[in-house]
């Protein structure tokens, strides 16, 4: 019986011959592929003509080096020799990245400028805290923060809604909201499938502000998120995770719509954070029409950032001997 070796020579790898993609890890930027190579000798001296074994091969990315972060970027030395912009709205612009020419594009690269210190805060390696909002602290604590929030942080979504920019990414419109693809989508995977609904109505700013009369707007958003991805991409709902942050990242009420096998924003989709769409409606759908709001009563559960403007006032307000005014 013949030998059969790993190949060792990159005259060894090129006679490999694709079957299919075994797996793909957005995560880890990782692909396992299945095919079959030319078999050879423990020297790989000898390939065995025509006789071909199976072969897995996994495919990642190289990490990042932070050593060279710096240097990135400049007029003579930069290691990024080419861009090509994605997108820009208001602070934020979305470009891709080679590291050279001749090469598939190595970066996706997002640019806040002006950056404030509230992205600074946002941006930095932060510890969480798990905070329980009760119906309390949300009316003396959160929603006064919310509220003196610069409308400056959501000028990129007003550009959207108002037709300023990406209007030829809408994939959907109403007069009640924008179905559109999110910024950390290349627009051609779709196993990372990500697209946004982003509502028209300014009142609402998170889930705390839903009441039973906004069913129908929910409804309607899963309805055409589900018709769009199914028309455009083939998926259908049961292929589908939509979902609300509670906190968000910005105080305009929108829901993310992903691929449920997209692992790459596993992050985004954090117990206590991510609440899916349709238990949303469902807890709406107990209320009545007259009744106090569902998201008004509840007490929410959630991973706080210490550099979350939140964080401070609402560790002092559940530390213990903390009394509420009004409680």
């Amino acid at each position: 019986m013949a030998h059969y070796a790993a190949p060792k020579s990159i005259d060894a790898l090129n006679s490999f011959r694709f079957e299919r993609i075994l797996n793909e890890d957005l995560l880890t930027h990782t692909l396992i592929v299945l095919g079959t190579l030319l078999a050879s000798n423990g020297d790989q001296s000898t390939i065995h003509s025509g006789e071909r074994v199976p072969a897995i091969i996994r495919v990642e990315k190289t990490a990042l080096d932070a050593a060279q972060t710096s240097t990135f970027f400049g007029e003579k030395d930069g290691l990024v020799k080419k861009v090509e912009i994605v997108e820009s709205t208001d602070i934020y612009t979305w470009l891709f990245g080679w590291l050279g020419e001749n090469r598939e594009c190595d970066l996706k690269i997002n640019v806040i400028c002006p950056a404030t210190e509230v992205h600074i805060r946002k941006y930095t390696k932060q510890q969480q805290i798990m905070v329980r909002e009760t119906p309390e602290l949300y009316e003396q604590i959160v929603k006064p923060y919310i509220l003196a929030f610069p409308a400056s942080r959501t000028q990129w979504v007003e550009n959207i809604l108002t037709g300023i920019s990406e209007q030829s990414k809408i994939l959907f419109s109403s007069p009640a909201f924008l179905l559109l693809p999110d910024m950390k989508w290349d627009l051609k995977t779709v196993s990372s499938l990500y697209l946004l609904a982003i509502v028209q109505d300014r009142a609402i700013r998170s889930l705390r502000d839903l009441r039973h009369a906004h069913l129908p707007l929910l409804k309607d958003i899963r309805l055409e998120a589900g018709r769009i991805a199914k028309e455009r991409w083939g998926m259908g709902n049961e292929y589908l995770r939509m979902y609300i942050h509670y906190q968000p990242s910005y105080y305009h009420f929108h829901v993310h719509i992903v691929n449920v096998n997209y692992e790459g924003g596993l992050l985004g989709m954090t117990v206590g954070q991510a609440h899916l769409l349709d238990d949303v409606i469902s807890l709406l759908e107990l209320d009545t029409p007259t009744s106090p709001g569902i998201f008004e009563r509840l007490t929410l559960t959630y991973g706080l950032g210490d550099q979350h403007g939140l964080f401070k006032p609402m560790r002092s307000a559940m530390s213990p001997g903390t009394v509420l005014s009004g409680a």
